[in-house]
């Protein structure tokens, strides 16, 4: 992709996905996700209506006349989005492949982190933490972030989710909000995902398409494997093939959903030809 290609992409998305997060998540994802505590910010006069503990008698004796004390929340927050860059990623039956919804996600979350002047970083991982981009404020960063998740090229094509959580402990410190987007094809990550969530505010955002649930019956199909690039031919009229499949998937699905809720980490699962902004709104709204 030539700069002046990406640049337009990367104008497209924002475009887009600024809209999204001014007049629809800004707010949400403020009150969703609160600041670590109140400041006191100044004194004025009592108003009808005031609560009376929050009268400054001090101040108040001093000029004869009721003050009370106004506190503000103490919000700076730094959001990690940690992105599944794997093979599996490269797929879609509708009209966008699911790492061009990832992106999309990815960049609304970030522009709802802007415009409540928190952090925002950005690890991409597959088998290996591919790119860590810390935290910072400021549109010029998240626009970096937008053009990484749009131009990057992973060495590996395989996923290890444990390991990138592990990454994330080691370099976050302090508590984050976590957003994990992937499709969770993947295991063995509930132990390192408990040990994330009991430190960070987690989401798993699972990205999927509804082709991957189920094998249609094609007959004699050769098959490629997006992360490790083995080819198979698979006899799809057979019921014991398409069952087992089935149930696999069924089953990595089932994985995701128990670890995550164990961990105590928020869920959301947005297949590829559904809006994913009302899945995202409706999971703020149950939060908040």
């Amino acid at each position: 992709m030539d700069t002046k290609e990406l640049l337009k992409k990367v104008r497209k998305i924002e475009i887009k996905t600024r809209r999204l997060s001014d007049h629809i998540f800004g707010g949400e994802y403020h009150s969703t996700f609160k600041g670590r505590g109140m400041t006191f910010s100044e004194v004025r006069q009592y108003q009808f209506g005031d609560d009376v503990r929050s009268i400054d008698w001090n101040v108040t004796a001093r000029y004869n006349e009721p003050y009370v004390k106004v506190f503000e929340e103490e919000r700076e927050l730094t959001m990690m989005l940690m992105v599944d860059v794997s093979g599996s990623e490269l797929f879609g039956t509708s009209n966008q492949f699911k790492k061009e919804i990832i992106t999309e996600i990815s960049a609304t979350l970030a522009f709802s982190a802007l415009q409540n002047n928190d952090k925002v970083g950005l690890i991409l991982f597959s088998d290996e933490v591919e790119l860590f981009i810390p935290p910072k404020k400021g549109k010029s960063h998240v626009l970096r972030i937008i053009r990484e998740l749009l131009e990057f090229h992973p060495k590996s094509n395989e996923t290890n989710l444990a390991e990138a959580l592990k990454f994330l402990t080691n370099v976050m410190k302090k508590k984050a909000i976590v957003f994990v987007l992937s499709d969770f094809i993947a295991d063995e990550y509930d132990n390192t995902l408990r040990i994330v969530g009991n430190k960070h505010d987690v989401t798993g955002i699972r990205v999927y398409d509804e082709r991957e649930e189920t094998i249609p019956n094609l007959g004699m199909v050769q098959m490629q494997d997006a992360e490790t690039g083995e080819i198979q031919l698979v006899n799809t009229q057979s019921k014991q093939v398409r069952l087992a499949y089935g149930k696999h998937y069924r089953d990595k699905v089932a994985y995701f959903t128990n670890a995550f809720n164990k961990s105590g980490c928020g869920v959301i699962n947005c297949r590829a030809d559904e809006s994913y902004v009302k899945k995202l709104l409706g999971y703020f709204k149950r939060r908040g």
